[in-house]
């Protein structure tokens, strides 16, 4: 049968579906079910039984629940005030004072959180109020903040790494190495835009609350002692190679449960309500990643991936032309699809097209990150978008296009590290010599 009528067909169906309003994992479920059963001779009952277990039972995956579970007890902490108690008098002498709060706080909590939505609700609460109070600009407010906060998905530890790393069968590990610096190059030019901002508008940005001794900003510091403390445990277990990324989301696991008994915010409420948060965030997730096995498989069964990575190849796009276009395709997919869902709906189909093309999984990780966090920002369906109109009360189209100077920003993060690769790769080949 013509591939492009089997393809037409399934897509048909998966839009139809989704617009149905039935749940992304089920979705995709329904749609590998009547691809195996229309188009091959396989039982789809077993083969649906077998894959959606071994995609559940993945010891890799135990890393996902954890650090969720991780970031749903530091969400519940005063982490977020002491944050900004630390952060506030070391930025005050730069352009945009206290709006880069926005963009450190979302850096330093990105790296003990894995999820954007989380970062932007856990920052939002802390940064919103404040600086609305001391006569910020709002656009300039939820811009940077709706931006930044997608740093939850690239500074490591990563719930979209994570799940890039199963379905592409790439070492988390390695992963997270490289996330750092194109992570610490995006905060660069989010803070570099502000600064920018500044410049041409100083009559916006409110007046310095005071200058600060080093003496100040030093005792002011302290209050960043627990989340650095975290971030070290965490991260340097693995960097070290001490432990492997799910050892060390226990270890933040631990450590978040310490830090939340010693500030007092430990009490079998909060307890409960982190746990079972975890547990919903996590059990959406594995039902998307099930579905997403069982439709990679049917796409194999009826050879969809090896025609298109065929058609691909055929094409004669060579690499820059290829990542051009995948950039396209996922800035239009993300549209309609959250993160999670892009990504295991299309490793399995692209894959061998990317290392056919010569292509470091390792370095198109990271790239697939980046053009997921323009996801995260792009209506109808952005996640960030959706929790900051949630606190904000602002129509959804006026914080996309508030936040547009950002997508813009990570626009030229990906040119960056196409034409410097090294800003990917050098970290994870040094710290794995």
């Amino acid at each position: 049968m013509n591939d492009l009528f089997i393809t037409a067909s399934l897509l048909a169906a998966l839009l139809l579906i989704l617009a149905s309003g039935v749940w992304v994992g089920l979705t995709l479920t329904g749609v590998a079910w009547l691809a195996v059963t229309i188009f091959s001779s396989r039982p789809a009952g077993d083969a649906m039984a077998v894959t959606v277990w071994g995609s559940s039972s993945s010891w890799t995956l135990t890393a996902l629940p954890l650090f969720i579970w991780m970031g749903e007890i530091l969400f519940r902490t005063r982490l977020s005030n002491d944050m900004f108690k630390g952060l506030a008098p070391w930025v005050q002498g730069l352009p945009g004072r206290l709006l880069h709060t926005n963009v450190i706080g979302c850096t330093i909590f990105a790296a003990v959180s894995g999820s954007s939505a989380a970062t932007c609700a856990t920052i939002g609460k802390m940064t919103l109020p404040e600086l609305t109070r001391r006569g910020y600009p709002e656009h300039m407010v939820i811009g940077t903040l709706a931006g930044a906060s997608t740093l939850g998905l690239l500074i490591p530890p990563s719930i979209i790494m994570i799940v890039y790393g199963v379905a592409a069968e790439v070492s988390i590990s390695k992963l997270f190495i490289a996330g750092v610096l194109p992570g610490l190059m995006l905060a660069g030019l989010f803070s570099g835009y502000i600064m920018l901002w500044a410049l041409r508008h100083p009559g916006q940005v409110p007046a310095a609350d005071g200058r600060f001794t080093l003496r100040q900003k030093l005792a002011a510091s302290r209050s960043l002692i627990p989340v650095v403390s975290l971030i070290v445990a965490v991260l340097g277990s693995i960097y070290t190679g001490v432990a492997t990324a799910t050892e060390a989301a226990a270890v933040g696991v631990l450590g978040s449960l310490i830090i939340s008994a010693l500030q007092g915010s430990m009490t079998w409420v909060s307890f409960r309500d982190a746990l079972m948060g975890a547990t919903r965030l996590y059990c959406m997730i594995a039902l998307i990643l099930a579905g997403a096995a069982f439709l990679t498989l049917a796409m194999g069964y009826i050879g969809l991936p090896r025609h298109l990575a065929e058609w691909i190849s055929s094409l004669g796009l060579n690499k820059a032309q290829l990542i051009f276009a995948l950039t396209l395709f996922f800035i239009v997919l993300g549209c309609f699809l959250d993160g999670i869902s892009m990504v295991v709906l299309t490793m399995g189909v692209l894959m061998p097209s990317v290392q056919a093309a010569g292509i470091d999984p390792i370095w198109f990780g990271i790239f697939i990150v980046l053009v997921v966090e323009m996801a995260q920002i792009t209506p109808p369906v952005g996640f960030n978008l959706f929790v900051l109109q949630g606190m904000t009360g602002r129509q959804l189209t006026w914080i996309a296009r508030v936040t547009l100077p950002m997508f813009g920003l990570m626009c030229v993060a990906v040119a960056l590290i196409y034409v410097f690769p090294a800003i990917v790769t050098w970290l994870p080949e040094q710290m794995m010599k």
